[in-house]
């Protein structure tokens, strides 16, 4: 599982530490694909794997269901593991996050998130105060 909160800068090139307890989950490669939010969304094989197989039941006779799958899988890198365990992650995809150097690296549970720093911060503060109401329509859901 992903788990956790990482601050990372990334390099001039595109390249970000990805942190050792969740590189360890992944082998040599990760996919990253746009996310929700304005973040970008890190799969290991499995991971990937999976959710893709979920999406791909989508309908292809329904516009938002192939729009959607076009959106996700026409951006999906595969990137590969550098020595000193960073990603490149590519400039279509650092554009998409509005990410710059200051990056978040969010664990959760089946994948990993890349945040804006700025952007993971506002968001994060702006749910902070709905976190017991959002808690207890879960709940709600569950019975």
């Amino acid at each position: 599982m992903f788990l956790g909160e990482f601050r990372h800068n990334m390099d001039a090139k595109g390249r970000l530490s990805v942190p050792a307890k969740m590189r360890n989950q992944c082998g040599a490669s990760v996919y990253v694909t746009r996310g929700n939010d304005g973040c970008l969304n890190v799969y290991n094989e499995d991971g990937w794997n999976a959710y893709y197989n979920k999406i791909a039941k989508l309908s292809q006779t329904k516009k938002k269901h192939r729009a959607f799958m076009r959106m996700v899988t026409s951006r999906v890198r595969e990137c590969e593991f550098d020595k000193m365990g960073r990603i490149n992650i590519p400039l279509v995809l650092r554009e998409h996050a509005n990410l710059t150097k200051s990056c978040v690296v969010v664990g959760v549970g089946d994948h990993m998130e890349i945040w804006d720093e700025e952007l993971w911060d506002n968001y994060y503060s702006d749910n902070d105060d709905s976190f017991d109401e959002l808690s207890e329509e879960l709940g709600e859901e569950e019975e």
